[in-house]
């Protein structure tokens, strides 16, 4: 894996990071908003100690441990990434409660369009900001949009400790049976 400097991760702030998405998947998943290092790569979930890439494949969405450098190859798989904020930073504290609401009104609008089965928000904080839902949970959630079923995931973060791997598998894997009408 490249390694960056601190000014060449600083100098990604603010960068754009493509979604990996089509219309119809089985599950498009959305991160909080992109890191660092995932706006110097290019790559989702780019971080290492990103528990995101082990957390999908030891649920069963994937068959291999994916590279972030693979992202293209989840939607071989009916699997998307997205983002509630666009905008890269160094940490998610740095966004505005008004970055958050509009980035769910856009991620409304982008889930309508792209008629996902299952849009799931990874992080249960960013999930309650951007759709003021204050009493939220891990796990399925009432709201859908269209015919899209909402699902919010832990923050694989490795600042969200509390999640052990095998606990986030655990959950990853409950979306994935509910995916696939289990």
């Amino acid at each position: 894996m490249t390694r960056f400097t601190q000014a060449e991760l600083e100098a990604a702030r603010d960068r754009l990071v493509p979604d990996v998405v089509a219309d119809g998947l089985r599950v498009l998943f959305c991160g909080i908003n992109p890191g660092l290092m995932t706006a110097a790569t290019g790559h989702h979930f780019a971080r290492p100690g990103n528990r995101f890439w082990p957390a999908l494949h030891r649920s069963g969405f994937t068959p291999r441990l994916l590279r972030p450098s693979e992202q293209r190859e989840l939607l071989s798989y009916g699997l998307g990434i997205t983002n509630v904020v666009a905008r890269a930073t160094a940490r998610a504290d740095e966004l505005s409660a008004e970055e958050y609401r509009e980035g769910g009104r856009l991620l409304t609008l982008k889930v309508a369009r792209l008629r996902p089965q299952w849009l799931a928000v990874v992080g249960v904080t960013a999930y309650r900001a951007a759709f003021d839902d204050r009493k939220a949970r891990v796990g399925p959630q009432a709201r859908t949009i269209g015919d899209t079923r909402v699902w919010v995931l832990p923050n694989p973060s490795g600042l969200n400790a509390h999640w052990t791997p095998a606990t986030l598998a655990e959950e990853f894997g409950r979306l994935r049976e509910a995916a696939a009408g289990r």
